[in-house]
């Protein structure tokens, strides 16, 4: 990987890197995670861990590691949750404690750490969560601090073992190609990066970029499974036509049905995290609010839509094989295993939607209107399609204005935390929709973008209706239940 380049993409040239925009970035870390997740993985932790110290990393550390990272001598790790601080990272109890020289001695335990090692680089280089001792208690007494597995010797060779060991590698449902670990830390040395206490906002440009990175690994993975479920239903004959031929299973309305609908999604799947790529770069490179504010909103929608789309395709895949899927030799079913996780680490998918709710709407909701807007403008400015109607669009876009107005009116967290997940869902299928349509009408647009087009709309686009309605049911119903 790093003799290809990927690992230095959107890197700093300064360091290294080749400076490109991170759309690069992302259309080629698909391919990578198309063609291995686990190894995938690897190259987002690193791509991630070197966008965070170029932010927030003294100039000594960016001009020691990162070159490392880069090269491929070192890759990085993201170190965040302890067996009693999951999704609630204020609960963190890993402390650090600085001593004469400047650094600081770690102590404490991390689970779930993928690629925490390896033997096929010289370092790796964790980042770390910790609570300085005198820090306030939840997520704004947290730090961040680089711990290399190995320390320099008096001639500057990374030859020193870190006080810090592998106490286990856990046992997965997928991703058996990544290592993952329980981390211990006992007075490992460490480099803080950033401020004292801000160690949450330096994480999160590592978090945000990965989050990102995840829904590349769900497309990855669902355009891999799309390949191989056709592949297989074009081989694959069963039963005969009318006029005695034999038939592949690609023939069969049903599976026409699943495959078609496969296509579709992976489009816009792979739409949406282009887009936020995109909206990252020129956050970059304008500093416009308006960007910001847009890729802000575009991250949990894309690692959203990525992740639920490599879930949802590959079972699709498995379902395509028909009983050969469900066995092991033929590999699909890796596809699915590996995606799983996608939806669970880097923030669960119900958190992305709590995130996107409860902080990325901005005031007043007014960064969705701004996208949606865009969206109407957009398409009513159009020359009409004849097999596509626009209205399904503005309709559909105005109903998000509508539900987005009830949601910004409700006193009651629970009330909009109920429906959170369809609500983001909701934005991301109108997303898709206006993607679709636009390749569909482009000039240069083939009969298999407009098929593909035609199939969304008639048998995925109108879900948002019903999302819709979901959302403003509220907390009512969910009110009357206990679990005991």
């Amino acid at each position: 990987m790093t003799e290809s380049g990927l690992v230095r993409i959107s890197a700093d040239i300064k360091y290294g890197g080749l400076g490109l925009p991170k759309l690069v970035q992302n259309a080629l870390n698909e391919f990578v995670n198309g063609a291995c997740i686990s190894l995938g993985l690897n190259l987002l932790l690193t791509q991630g861990q070197i966008e965070a110290l170029e932010l927030f990393a003294s100039e000594e550390i960016k001009d020691h590691v990162i070159p490392k990272l880069l090269s491929g001598d070192w890759y990085g790790t993201m170190n965040i949750t302890e067996p009693q601080a999951g999704s609630d990272v204020g609960g963190i109890q890993t402390v650090a404690r600085q001593i004469d020289s400047g650094e600081y001695e770690i102590t404490g335990q991390k689970i779930f750490i993928s690629w925490a090692d390896a033997d096929f680089s010289q370092n790796v280089c964790h980042l770390v969560l910790a609570r300085l001792l005198d820090s306030p208690l939840g997520s704004k007494g947290l730090s961040l601090f680089l711990v290399p597995k190995y320390l320099p010797n008096s001639e500057g060779h990374y030859k020193i073992r870190n006080q810090l060991q592998i106490l286990s590698l856990e046992d997965k449902l997928g991703l058996h190609g990544s290592p993952t670990a329980v981390v211990s830390y006992d007075r490992a040395l460490g480099k803080i990066v950033g401020l004292p206490n801000e160690g949450l906002k330096a994480m999160f440009a590592m978090m945000n970029s990965a989050r990102l990175g995840v829904g590349s690994q769900g497309v990855g993975v669902a355009e891999a499974s799309l390949q191989s479920a056709e592949n297989y239903a074009l081989e694959r004959v069963q039963g005969k036509s009318r006029d005695g031929q034999l038939l592949p299973i690609s023939e069969y309305p049903d599976i026409k049905r699943m495959l078609a609908v496969m296509r579709a999604q992976v489009f816009v799947a792979r739409a949406i995290c282009s887009y936020c790529a995109y909206s990252l770069d020129k956050a970059k490179t304008t500093k416009d609010q308006k960007w910001v504010d847009r890729a802000g909103l575009l991250t949990p929608i894309a690692k959203y839509f990525g992740s639920e789309t490599g879930v949802e395709v590959s079972l699709a895949g498995i379902r395509i094989h028909g009983g050969v899927g469900y066995i092991e030799e033929t590999g699909v079913s890796q596809y699915f295993r590996d995606s799983i996780v996608t939806t669970i680490y880097e923030g669960t998918n119900g958190i992305q939607a709590n995130d996107l709710l409860l902080r990325k709407l901005g005031k007043n909701g007014d960064t969705v209107r701004t996208l949606v807007d865009e969206i109407i403008e957009k398409i009513s400015s159009m020359k009409p399609d004849g097999s596509i109607n626009a209205s399904f669009i503005l309709e559909a876009a105005n109903k998000i204005k509508e539900v987005t107005n009830w949601l910004m009116e409700q006193s009651d967290q629970s009330s909009r935390l109920a429906g959170a997940q369809a609500y983001l869902r909701s934005i991301g299928l109108l997303l898709g929709g206006y993607f679709h349509y636009l390749a569909s009408t482009h000039s240069d647009a083939n009969d298999n973008k407009k098929v593909m087009a035609l199939v969304y709309f008639k048998r995925i686009f109108p879900q948002i209706h019903t999302l819709c309605d979901e959302v403003m049911v509220g907390c009512s119903d969910l009110d009357t239940i206990k679990f005991d």
